[in-house]
């Protein structure tokens, strides 16, 4: 008799119509061979989906050049199908699932004609963790599968851990024809399924990304009571070997995989990273809040990243030791034939082919590399990986980090009052977009947690799951909000970021250890100047006392902006985080 797991895969094969059925192991001799089938066999049009890179400066390295439509996340395209819209809440696009499933099995019928179905078991989380989740996925793609074994805990092991149960996250994915008329993808939270289509794109192929580990786990976490968070985890070990560990919320462009993976500017000081992406918290028998990475990998955007901005991950990409690393709508250098992007260091190379496969011609004033561009690298090549990070439990959170990109109002880093005041600070930060997702208007939109394009339900709730979660802590990280972003009178950054954070990180840990004071303002708690550590730093301290200035005139418009983003999500919007807002507007209008 078959098992659940074969019948599903039985079901979906006979929709698509594969021409055979790989089920993979997750082995390195089989990512070996996939590799090689996308050299040799699979296209997107006339070119292959893998080429070698140059192994000698870039070992194991190989390149992807997506469909020229295909080269970020299609939020207008993505929907999350409750059974009614409310639950979806405002902050989703929503699609019942009977209309949901009508259309994307139209689409789907035949999709994998003349393909390899590839059968895709792997677990989020460490096998042995309570807190990890057996998923399987369904593809039609060589790239996918490569770079869910990065990404993933891909094993057959996980086929023999669902058993015949029906406890497994399903996902279903197929470029199909590449058009983005017929591109969607869609969740299905109550079945723990996502069904994706027409794109062979990162966040919308790679559904243990962002697809199941947010918006799915998300919805998990408000029915299991835990949270599924778009945070960094790292560790931050002090002069004395002490270790404290953070999670942080950072959207897009925020220098999340910087942040991550610093370079920390302090003597004695040094970084541990356990992920740059996905954190899973859930309430340890301690009462503090554990969290694990739940993914293997780093995606991360190839643009900007260089030895000054972030050095650590240029030698995470050029490590070879256990998986391959892939770049995806890179530039190549035809001399060399090495990967380069804007940022990159060194000279702009002379001869080059930009991410569409065209010869570039730098007066042209178009990107060699497509700004959104990506790498695609295991975790395991990280040298600053933490020794915790395979623990089942996971690490204790001692601060949890929320930010945006402001050039202006926002302080380089406040302390909150309270969870509470905490939750509020998290729900009205914003951020500038980016080109890691399509469909959207320039400028700054509230992102809050670095969250809205994530959360598998109604922001609202999700702010009352929160404050929820608040209550059931006798032990709750402090909660921090920072800018690393504001500019002076030219427009200029004030603060130096990148290892230099580490000052901020420093400030942070010792108020979590009470070690030193705040300065108590109707926004939240501030530092005195004197107790960041600025040894070292080459700029005037009357340009950094600008950045700790609280100007309540200034903060009338952000009050209102606020008022009006909570407003969407009408009652589902807790009473606590309205009244937090209220009480900002009254002090500062005292």
């Amino acid at each position: 008799m078959s098992t659940a797991l074969e019948k599903w895969v039985e079901e979906q094969a006979k929709l698509t119509e594969p021409d055979k059925i790989y089920w993979c192991d997750g082995s390195e001799e089989e990512a070996r061979g996939l590799i090689e089938i996308g050299m040799k066999e699979e296209k997107i049009g006339d070119t292959p989906i893998f080429t070698q890179l140059n192994q000698k400066n870039w070992p194991n390295a190989y390149f992807h050049r997506s469909h020229p439509t295909d080269v970020a996340r299609t939020e207008h395209l993505t929907f999350v199908c409750h059974p009614d819209k409310e639950t979806a809440g405002p902050n989703n696009n929503w699609m019942h699932p009977d209309e949901a499933k009508a259309k994307m099995t139209k689409l789907s019928d035949g999709c994998m004609h003349g393909k390899t179905m590839y059968v895709l078991p792997y677990m989020m989380g460490h096998p042995n963790s309570p807190y990890a989740k057996a998923c399987v996925q369904l593809t039609d793609v060589s790239y996918v599968a490569v770079s869910m074994r990065i990404m993933t805990r891909m094993s057959k092991t996980v086929i023999e851990k669902i058993g015949n149960s029906e406890n497994f996250v399903k996902g279903l994915h197929s470029v199909g024809d590449f058009d983005p008329d017929k591109r969607f993808i869609m969740h299905f939270p109550d079945e723990n399924f996502v069904w994706s289509i027409g794109s062979g794109y990162g966040g919308n192929a790679l559904l243990g990304k962002k697809c199941f580990s947010l918006r799915i786990a998300s919805w998990q976490g408000l029915k299991e009571d835990w949270l599924a968070e778009h945070m960094v985890i790292m560790g931050i070990e002090d002069p004395k070997g002490n270790i404290t560990y953070i999670a942080a919320a950072l959207p897009s462009a925020c220098g999340k995989t910087n942040l991550a993976m610093m370079q920390a500017a302090l003597p004695g000081y040094k970084i541990w990273t356990i992920g740059d992406d996905i954190a899973w918290m859930n309430i340890g028998p301690d009462g503090r809040l554990w969290a694990i990475n739940p993914e293997q990998g780093f995606f991360g955007v190839a643009s900007g990243t260089s030895l000054k901005t972030n050095p650590n991950m240029i030698r995470t990409l050029k490590n070879n030791r256990f998986y391959p690393t892939l770049f995806t709508n890179t530039a190549i250098n035809t001399d060399t034939n090495e990967p380069w992007w804007e940022g990159l260091d060194g000279e702009v190379p002379k001869n080059m082919i930009d991410w569409q496969g065209k010869k570039w011609d730098s007066s042209s004033g178009n990107k060699a590399a497509h700004p959104n561009a990506r790498f695609t690298a295991s975790i395991y090549n990280c040298d600053m990986l933490s020794k915790e990070y395979d623990n089942p439990k996971g690490v204790p959170i001692s601060a949890i980090i929320v930010g945006g990109r402001r050039n202006q109002l926002i302080p380089l880093v406040v302390e909150s009052f309270d969870w509470q005041h905490g939750v509020y600070l998290a729900a009205s930060m914003g951020s500038e977009t980016t080109a890691a997702a399509t469909g959207l208007k320039a400028g700054v939109r509230r992102d809050p947690m670095a969250m809205l394009p994530f959360c598998g339900y109604n922001m609202g709730k999700y702010f009352q799951h929160w404050l929820n979660i608040g209550k059931k802590l006798s032990n709750p990280p402090k909660i921090f909000s920072v800018n690393w972003f504001r500019t002076d009178e030219e427009g200029k950054f004030i603060w130096p970021g990148f290892g230099d954070n580490i000052r901020v990180l420093k400030w942070i840990i010792d108020r979590v250890n009470n070690k030193v004071q705040a300065k108590e303002t109707p926004i939240g708690l501030i530092p005195y100047l004197g107790d960041i550590c600025l040894e070292g730093l080459d700029v005037p301290k009357e340009r950094l006392q600008k950045l700790l200035e609280v100007k309540l005139d200034d903060w009338s418009e952000e009050i209102s902006g606020v008022e009006k983003f909570l407003s969407q999500f009408g009652r589902y919007i807790p009473n606590e985080i309205i009244d937090e807002n209220k009480k900002l507007a009254k002090e500062i209008n005292e």
